[in-house]
C-alpha cells in the first residue's frame, strides 16, 4: 500500500515524528487525533512511499571529541559522471565527512565535516586537497549554530483542504 497524497493528518504525523522520533505510536495518534492502529498503519505506509527515511539520534560532536565542523567547497578537475562518482565514493569511505552535496555554481562539492582539533582539520583539508580530481578547495569553520534542523518545513507542505475518505473512517 503506497498512499501518494498527503493529507493534514499525515502531515501532521510526519511534521511530529520529524520533531521526536522516539515518540510512541500511542502519543503520536493521539496528536494527530487518531487511535493508534490506523496511526501505525500510515506511519508503515509513510515509511514505505519514503516520505520517512529513518530514524536516530541527534549526537553532540563536541562532547564526543570532535570540537571542530568544518564546511569544504570542492572543485574536481572534470565534471564527467565517472569522476563525479568516483569523488562521491571516495567521501563515503571517509567518517569525518558527515554530508556530501553535488553542487551547482562554481563549486562541485559541498562537505560538511568534523575534527578533532584544528590540526586534525588540516590534516583532513590536506587529504581532500590531493585526492584524485580535486583541483581546489575552499574550507570554512563553523564557529557557533544557532539554526540546527534537518529535515523539511511540513508546515508549508501544501496539504488538501478536503478530507480523505480514509480520515473519515479513521475520526
Amino acid at each position: 500500500m503506497r498512499r501518494v497524497k498527503l493529507d493534514r493528518i499525515d502531515l501532521r504525523i510526519l511534521r511530529d515524528l520529524q520533531a521526536e522520533g522516539r515518540m510512541t505510536n500511542v502519543e503520536l495518534a493521539k496528536r494527530a487525533g487518531i487511535s493508534a492502529p490506523p496511526c501505525l498503519r500510515r506511519v508503515r505506509a509513510l515509511e514505505e512511499a519514503g516520505f520517512i527515511r529513518g530514524y536516530h539520534a541527534e549526537l553532540d560532536c563536541e562532547s564526543l571529541g570532535f570540537e571542530v565542523q568544518f564546511f569544504a567547497l570542492v572543485g574536481l578537475d572534470s565534471q564527467n559522471d565517472a569522476v563525479l562518482s568516483g569523488f562521491e565514493q571516495d567521501m563515503e569511505a571517509w567518517p569525518e565527512v558527515r554530508e556530501c552535496h553535488m553542487a551547482r555554481g562554481p563549486h562541485d562539492f559541498v562537505l560538511k565535516l568534523v575534527a578533532r582539533n584544528t590540526s586534525h582539520e588540516n590534516e583532513l583539508t590536506q587529504r581532500l586537497t590531493a585526492a584524485p580530481h580535486v583541483s581546489r578547495v575552499l574550507t570554512v569553520q563553523i564557529i557557533r549554530t544557532s539554526k540546527d534542523q534537518s529535515g523539511v518545513p511540513v508546515e508549508l507542505v501544501n496539504a488538501p483542504v478536503e478530507e480523505s475518505e480514509t480520515e473519515a473512517e479513521e475520526g
